[in-house]
């Protein structure tokens, strides 16, 4: 029960302590948003228009028409809260296949824990404990497909389940369900020959998570939104010699889920009504008013966009060193870190490890927290051009 106290009084301390005085946008399942691989964490979240690897299908899975190798797999581990608990984590099991010159596709299971919590009745110490195990899971699959030489476009659909819900004497434990697509698309150039060295842009965007509210209790009052959101970045390589090689990124990121509209100083009153008036909005209407719904203009509606940036030094394709910065306003989370990261592959197999500094007063829930993924490539090769 201490762990279910402590996590559940963080997560209130949060809410009520910031979403009046700023306007943070709260989701259902919002562990869909955050990264399972080391590699993107290393580079502070980046992944819609980074090289392909076999974790893009959480970023932007167009990018397997591009894929070098013809199959892969990949496994990772992200402790979460290792503050709070010991035992809550996010994994995630990836495959991708490229069928042909031009296209693939991909399936992965994401699967997020909150580890044992005791439940207990009253405070005896004597009292006999209940245990649940809460957790949640999203099963998706994709399919990429080249329309030029230089450009892809690929849509995924994805099934959620969420088994947070704890049986009592009025009610099941049912768990929710919904599903969800993407639609994403992937631009990689020719090699190009510049006066020192050669390069190669790169380009992407991904619209995630489209779909209907989850609900718990089957009504419109309990349902929340799920983290639709859209990313759009770009990248450059530069490509020095035979065996060394950087690539920049920037990434941008907003939620296509409507804004709350209390204000501080609103009453009682009226933000009960402003909460029912919030719960009743559909999630496709959701999408489109997420883009001029901000109490505070146009001002505000730049401030939900998050950015991050990227770095990443390779070798020989053999070892990888990244780092990144990602920034998230003040008045929408204040969410601000640096990132560290590292590769190394060996014939087939590539392990990458990540690791995360805050630089907000807001600690960040994975903070302090060492992230390893693990891939493995096999089947033929194909060249990028």
């Amino acid at each position: 029960m201490k762990k279910l106290i402590l996590f559940t009084s963080c997560l209130f301390a949060f809410w009520n302590g910031k979403a009046q005085e700023n306007r943070v946008i709260t989701t259902g399942v919002p562990f869909l948003m955050v990264s399972a691989d080391a590699r993107a964490a290393g580079m502070a979240d980046i992944g819609v228009a980074t090289s392909t690897d076999a974790f893009s299908q959480q970023w932007n899975p167009a990018k397997y028409a591009f894929a070098t190798e013809q199959q892969g797999v990949s496994l990772s581990y992200t402790p979460y809260l290792t503050d709070l608990a010991n035992d809550i984590a996010l994994g995630q099991l990836t495959y991708y296949n490229r069928i042909n010159e031009r296209s693939a596709f991909a399936t992965s299971l994401r699967y997020f824990s909150f580890g044992e919590i005791e439940l207990r009745q009253t405070g005896d110490a004597n009292e006999v404990t209940r245990k649940v195990s809460p957790s949640e899971l999203a099963l998706d699959g994709s399919y990429s497909l080249k329309l030029s030489e230089t450009f892809s476009m690929a849509v995924a659909g994805r099934y959620i389940r969420s088994a947070l819900k704890v049986a009592d004497a009025n009610n099941d434990a049912s768990a929710a369900n919904t599903f969800a697509i993407d639609i994403a698309g992937f631009y990689q150039s020719e090699e190009m020959a510049y006066n020192d060295f050669n390069g190669r842009w790169r380009a992407g965007f991904n619209i995630q998570n489209l779909g209907p509210k989850i609900s718990y209790d089957n009504d419109n009052i309990s349902s929340n939104f799920l983290p639709a959101n859209l990313k759009v970045g770009g990248g450059f390589d530069f490509i020095l010699d035979d065996y060394n090689k950087v690539a920049l990124n920037v990434e941008f990121n907003k939620l296509l889920v409507p804004t709350p509209q209390y204000l501080s100083t609103d009453t009682a009153a009226e933000t009960t009504q402003k909460t029912e008036d919030y719960q009743k909005i559909g999630w496709t209407s959701g999408i489109f008013k997420s883009f001029g719904d901000a109490p505070g203009g146009f001002s505000e509606e730049v401030k939900e966009v998050t950015y991050a940036a990227g770095a990443e030094y390779t070798y020989q394709d053999s070892f990888a060193l990244r780092m990144g910065y990602f920034n998230e306003s003040a008045l929408k989370g204040n969410r601000k870190y640096f990132s560290l990261g590292a590769g190394f592959k060996y014939t087939t197999v590539k392990i990458d490890v990540s690791y995360l500094f805050s630089a907000s007063k807001i600690k960040n829930p994975l903070e302090n927290t060492l992230r390893f993924s693990l891939t493995l490539n096999f089947g033929d090769h194909y060249d990028e051009y």
